[in-house]
Order: C-alpha cells, then structure tokens, then sequence
C-alpha cells in the first residue's frame, strides 16, 4: 500500500529529468510550485551532481523563472558531504578530486582543500579531472586516508548520450587501491540524515520526487518517505515493469503530483 501524501510538508525534488531537461523545464513544473506555496508546502531541490554548487542551480532556476528561490531551497550532494566530515570530527584537511565549485562548497563550511597530509580523500564529479589528481588520490587511499564520495552515478546524462561521472572515478581508484569510499548521495543514509537536519522534517512529512530508480526511488525507501516515479526523464514504464524498486507513486511528470494531492 503506498504511503501517504496527506501530511506531507516539503517535496524533496531532483532536477535534470524531473524538474527540468538540459535547459528547460517540463510542462507544470513551475504550476508544481505555486500549487506548493498555495498550501502551505515547501520543496527542496536534491541533486547527486557535485560538480556545481547550489548557488549555480539557483541561478539556473531563476533563470528558467523560477521566482523566490534561495540557496535554502537548494541541497547538493557537495554540500551534505561537507556535513558529513564537519560532523566526524577528524580533521579538516582534504585532498579534493572535485570541481572549483566543490572546492567552494567544502570551504564555505571551514574545510581546507590541500595537497599534502589530508585528513580525508573527497572524490566528486570532477569535471577538470587530471592524472595527477588521480594518482595522487590514489596513493594517498592506498595508504590510509579516510576516503569519501559525494555521490555513486556512473554516468550523467548529456545532450546526446552520457559523460563519466563519480562512479566512474571511483571505479579508476578501485581498480587501483582495491578499496571504497564512503559514500554520502543518494541512495546512500548520510544524504537522507543531512535531509532530515536540513529541512527539521521526520520521514512522514518529506516525499521525494525523481526519475531514477536506483536513486532517487531508491532513497526514498531506504528513508521511509514516499516516493514519486515521474516518466519525463530516465525511466520508461518499462523499465519499472523489470525493476524490483517501486515507487509509492508514478505520474507522467511533475505537474501532474497535484492531482495526487487533491
């Protein structure tokens, strides 16, 4: 039986494929959002992408019209993995494998990006990925380092196919050290613990929306909140059909969740 979306405070949405494709957004996105401020709801847009910061994505967002939106309103998974090493309380010092909007995130929460004795390894979407970012990444792992991703997708999806993503870089270093990070994004229990601090909800006031099975479905069932399948993105119905990951709820696209809340 699907869960409710009767008490359900804040709409935690992904964004490439739900929201919006490429550069613009799906038919009912924005009517999603006014129907939200008209009842009292809130949203949180939740992307894995960690190779831009929220800022970037607000600017994006208002760009493509959406109106009142803050950095508030937007959680990357950069940003939780900040959260994440500020609340382990093991040093502060980290060798990044990241994007300069990686880097920016980490040291607006008081972590310093550096090349020698880190205290952990953060490996993210790295856009400006080197070699020498990956061997010295790599012998640091191999020696220790507590080690980290922001995120597990192998691929993202561009105009006309796919681009390499985190999963891919720690494929590389796998291969390489024979171990695996921490890994924070969804579908992984840290993002979903940074939701929950984030927004000061409980899993029965928090529904998440996407067009990914084994992300964004799937954290909503390892949190406990109900999940909604939209058909606009990466998913087709018959990709649902073959999968064991049920969302609670499947619609064509975003605007039509507000038939589901009556």
């Amino acid at each position: 039986m699907p869960k409710s979306l009767k008490g359900i405070k804040c709409f935690i949405l992904d964004m490439d494929g739900t929201f919006y494709i490429g550069d613009k957004l799906i038919p009912g996105a924005l009517e999603f959002l006014k129907f939200l401020k008209n009842t009292d709801r809130r949203y949180l847009f939740l992307t894995n992408n960690s190779s831009k910061d929220r800022g970037y994505y607000v600017k994006k967002l208002i760009n493509m019209g959406v109106s009142d939106i803050t950095e508030g309103d937007v959680f990357t998974s950069g940003e939780a993995t900040a959260m994440y090493i500020k609340k382990l309380n093991k040093g502060n010092r980290v060798f990044l494998v990241g994007t300069p909007y990686l880097e920016d995130e980490l040291r607006r929460f008081g972590i310093d990006i550096v090349e020698d004795k880190p205290d952990h390894v953060v490996v993210g979407f790295d856009t400006t990925l080197t070699y020498d970012k990956l061997w010295k990444a790599c012998d640091y792992v191999r020696n220790g380092v507590n080690y980290i991703a922001t995120h597990p997708d192998f691929n993202c999806p561009v105009e006309g196919g796919y681009m390499p993503d985190c999963g891919a870089i720690i494929a590389f270093i796998k291969a390489s050290t024979g171990r695996e990070p921490f890994i924070v994004g969804k579908p992984y229990p840290e993002i979903i613990r940074s939701v929950f601090e984030r927004t000061g909800l409980g899993s029965d006031r928090l529904a998440i929306v996407g067009d990914r099975l084994y992300t964004d479905i799937k954290t909503g069932i390892n949190a406990k909140i109900a999940s909604i399948l939209v058909l606009t993105g990466e998913t087709k119905r018959e990709d649902l059909e073959a999968s064991d990951i049920q969302p609670d709820y499947v619609v064509d696209s975003i605007g039509d969740i507000i038939s589901l809340l009556g």
